[in-house]
């Protein structure tokens, strides 16, 4: 047992604290693990052999160059921090290969921890922790947000690229995020831009941070959708956010905007006791969930004749937007439980919510949109599904809006 201990490691002490360590089910890498000192001098004896291999040649060319001491410096790794002495040569021609001159890592693998450990939702002290815990290695917050800043030109070539020409699908809505602003932190709106395309695949066409919420913001936004090549939408789901309907069609003329039922059954109730709560719930399901829109124009009749008196609110509400709340019944079943309301969207919000729940607030609109693409790009199975049943739907539209799908 003795012969085969020395084969591997011939120190003794060192070999006892790495049994030991293994013994104690610890993580095999990190903070305080012994596996650091042996890949620290295995580097120090491969760049030993580089010297003596440029030495050699140095010597057979006939050169005069000699050694000239080392360097030590400070390497990160995977296994932690590791002290490098890099041989030097007296004419400073030596290069090493394994290590450079001015590397201070020894391979690129942890900037890709840390990018991982960001996305997931760990805030810049967050990731310097857990990097200490799992690999013993100390970065510097500042260190950390140049790493992650390397993807800030994948974001911006993102938010640019060109978009595809029809979507029979789109939802808008806005999520509320602390955002410093001017020294002080504010809730700032992030609209989301979420697609089905003509193939039934769903994706993230935009994120914007625009301050607070408002009809003129989604205009700004729906300009940079047309030019970045989207020339109709055949359906924009909303939220009931006053002026919205009219910025969509001066942007799409040809496109049906389609009002959340959600959002409208929610602000119905918003005012009603609680002891009629449910009987006028029942009442507006029975409005939305006709079979024909002459049928729900019928059904809200009967909900006036009932609840008009007290609740008159309600069907003022329901007639002034009528056209756009019931825009679904001129579609077959399967296309009209896509776009009744904005819950896909709403769930794709959850989902961000959810990956940066730890998250407070943001030092600015930059650090909030690189943290949000990076969250969504390595948990995309969470949101980028192809829409269920869709070739019935594409069958469905090209029936009835033939003249509007791709050729």
């Amino acid at each position: 047992m003795k012969d085969k201990r020395e084969q591997i490691i011939k120190d003794p002490e060192l070999y006892g604290r790495l049994k030991d360590h293994l013994y104690s089910k610890k993580p095999v890498l990190g903070e305080g693990s012994p596996f650091s000192e042996i890949l620290q001098k295995m580097v120090n004896t491969v760049l030993e052999g580089e010297m003596e291999s440029f030495m050699s040649e140095e010597k057979s060319t006939g050169s005069p160059n000699k050694r000239n001491g080392k360097t030590v410096k400070k390497v990160r790794s995977n296994t932690g921090d590791i002290w490098v002495e890099t041989p030097r040569d007296r004419r400073s021609e030596f290069e090493p290969e394994l290590i450079g001159k001015r590397q201070r890592e020894l391979t690129s693998g942890l900037d890709e921890q840390i990018i991982a450990l960001y996305a997931q939702g760990n805030s810049v002290e967050d990731v310097r922790r857990l990097l200490v815990k799992m690999f013993g290695v100390e970065i510097s917050a500042g260190k950390i947000s140049q790493i992650t800043d390397k993807v800030l030109p994948e974001i911006e070539e993102w938010r640019t690229r060109e978009l595809k020409s029809f979507y029979p699908i789109i939802y808008l809505d806005a999520i509320h995020f602390k955002v410093r602003t001017e020294g002080k932190y504010a809730m700032n709106a992030f609209y989301t831009v979420y697609s089905v395309d003509w193939n039934g695949e769903r994706d993230l066409l935009g994120l914007y941070v625009q301050g607070s919420e408002g009809a003129s913001k989604w205009g700004l936004i729906l300009s940079d959708l047309k030019k970045r090549g989207v020339k109709d939408v055949l359906v924009m789901c909303t939220d009931n956010l006053k002026g919205f309907s009219e910025v969509i069609t001066d942007t799409f003329k040809a496109t049906i905007v389609q009002k959340c039922i959600v959002h409208q059954v929610r602000n119905s109730l918003k005012y009603v006791d609680e002891k009629d709560r449910k009987k006028v719930a029942s009442g507006l399901r029975k409005v939305y969930t006709s079979l024909s829109l002459e049928q729900a124009q019928g059904s809200l009749s009967a909900f006036e004749v009932e609840w008009g008196s007290k609740y008159g609110y309600i069907v003022e509400q329901w007639q002034s937007n009528w056209d756009e709340l019931l825009a679904f019944m001129d579609f077959p079943e399967g296309m009209r439980k896509m776009i009744y309301t904005t819950n896909p969207v709403e769930a794709l919000h959850r989902v961000m919510r959810k990956l940066i729940k730890s998250k407070a607030a943001w030092v600015s609109s930059t650090a909030l949109t690189k943290q949000l693409y990076l969250s969504l790009t390595h948990n995309e199975k969470s949101w980028k599904r192809k829409a269920y049943g869709w070739k019935q739907i594409q069958r469905d539209i090209m029936k009835k809006y033939p003249e509007r799908v791709p050729k």
